[in-house]
């Protein structure tokens, strides 16, 4: 499999090269230079399989034979040795709980699998250090310092929002050390993106240091993600209903993932992109026109973003289409008001406590599902409620048990250096 540019696609690069470079040298999104198609014995047998042989199956084509095959084997072993359970919420609702990972989000899948390809290919070049650089705004931030501690030859810069992410959050990202660096910066994810995005294409920094990125942008974050997918379709195919995934969007990795897997032939109905009021995409699918937004914080904040990088790949894989994509996809925004009334109602009804971000999700799959209700639909529960304390014992007014491994965390010390603008962030590098 070869990788392209989405900004140039003549030029064309390897699995391996897309990883470590994290992003093209023209700024443009990696894409694999075609669609894999699964067999169509494959997904009738897929109920009958282990989760490790469908995520093989799913995961070799756009690895090819860059990872030999035990090694891709065992690294998808690795990656999800947790559960990921399809919760019934209601009669015709449920939520994938994408939180039993090691820092409790979902983000540990793509984190763990692209830190064990990263250092498969850093151990076939002994005299390579990688600088990992990383924007988050929230959950990234803890899953990629987690997924890459202590790994040989690889330092971790984690850029965030000074005051938007949850005090969890940022004890996760804070208080490793080793080789793990914090940078606080004072503005908003998309400043940190944007900073990010600058360093990769400085030649000063790039001639000194080796950079990849751990965001989704960087295929091997991105593409796993697609297994969340297989694994609940698993779950769910005696159902023998249309499936449709609402999920909770902020830079669209996420949902992107998932319509890859559809495109791959996994038998998914429809998409429904769920946001706060950051809502760049839903406001594109009523009008046809793209625009970015300012950011504005809200309580489910690993969503504040105004210019969601992933979504030109959502564009790539339909086509460029947009009635094709509309197909597709369904928008919907949120407001906090409503997410917490959201909160109230499914754990009124259910007993079941959503965070914030798998509220949103929920409120855009019982709108959709109002217009189509032969169908069954999954929200994506993707942080563990305990991740933002403050805001799900408020809005419950109850108490959330604290698992042991997050109490433990909250009394370590932080960490941080506080940085303003670019230039501070290139002075760090070159230091």
């Amino acid at each position: 499999m070869k990788y392209y540019s989405l900004s140039n696609p003549k030029e064309k690069t390897s699995f391996a090269n897309a990883v470590v470079n994290g992003i093209a040298p023209d700024r443009g999104l990696y894409f694999p230079e075609e669609i894999p198609q699964l067999a169509a014995a494959f997904i009738k047998e897929l109920p009958q399989l282990s989760i490790p042989e469908i995520a093989y199956t799913a995961m070799a084509p756009f690895v090819g034979d860059e990872i030999p095959k035990a090694v891709l084997e065992e690294i998808l072993k690795n990656t999800l040795d947790f559960d990921f359970p399809v919760v019934p919420v209601t009669e015709n609702i449920g939520s994938l709980e994408l939180f039993h990972g090691p820092t409790l989000a979902f983000k540990d899948v793509g984190a763990r699998f692209m830190a064990q390809s990263l250092g498969y290919f850093n151990s076939q070049k002994s005299d390579q250090k990688v600088t990992v650089l990383v924007a988050t705004s929230g959950d990234t931030g803890g899953a990629v310092a987690n997924g890459f501690l202590g790994v040989e030859g690889i330092d971790v810069v984690i850029l965030y929002p000074k005051g938007k992410v949850s005090k969890v959050q940022e004890q996760q990202l804070t208080t490793l050390g080793q080789n793990i660096t914090a940078l606080e910066v004072d503005g908003v994810f998309d400043d940190c993106q944007d900073m990010v995005k600058t360093a990769f294409l400085d030649k000063e920094i790039t001639t000194t240091r080796k950079l990849t990125s751990a965001n989704s942008i960087n295929v091997a974050r991105w593409l796993p993600q697609m297994l969340y997918y297989f694994i609940a379709y698993r779950q769910l195919a005696e159902r023998k209903q249309p499936f449709v995934f609402s999920v909770p969007s902020g830079n669209f990795g996420n949902i992107c993932a998932g319509m890859m897997g559809q495109n791959m032939g996994l038998p998914i109905d429809h998409f429904i992109a769920a946001t706060n009021i950051n809502d760049a995409v839903p406001t594109y699918l009523e009008t046809g026109e793209y625009a970015a937004v300012k950011t504005t914080p809200t309580i489910s904040n690993a969503m504040d973003v105004g210019d969601p990088s992933n979504f030109v790949r959502i564009q790539k894989i339909y086509g460029n289409n947009f009635t094709q994509l509309k197909d597709h996809l369904s928008g919907y925004r949120f407001t906090d008001d409503t997410t917490r009334k959201a909160m109230k109602e499914i754990y009124n009804t259910s007993s079941y406590i959503a965070d914030p971000h798998g509220a949103v999700g929920y409120l855009g799959l019982k709108d959709y599902l109002k217009q189509h209700p032969e169908k069954y639909g999954v929200f994506l529960e993707t942080a563990h409620p305990i991740k933002f304390l403050d805001t799900v014992e408020e809005t419950l007014e109850m108490e959330v048990p604290m698992p042991e491994r997050i109490q433990s965390l909250l009394d370590k010390e932080k960490k941080s250096i506080g940085i303003k603008n670019y230039a501070e962030l290139k002075s760090y590098l070159l230091s």
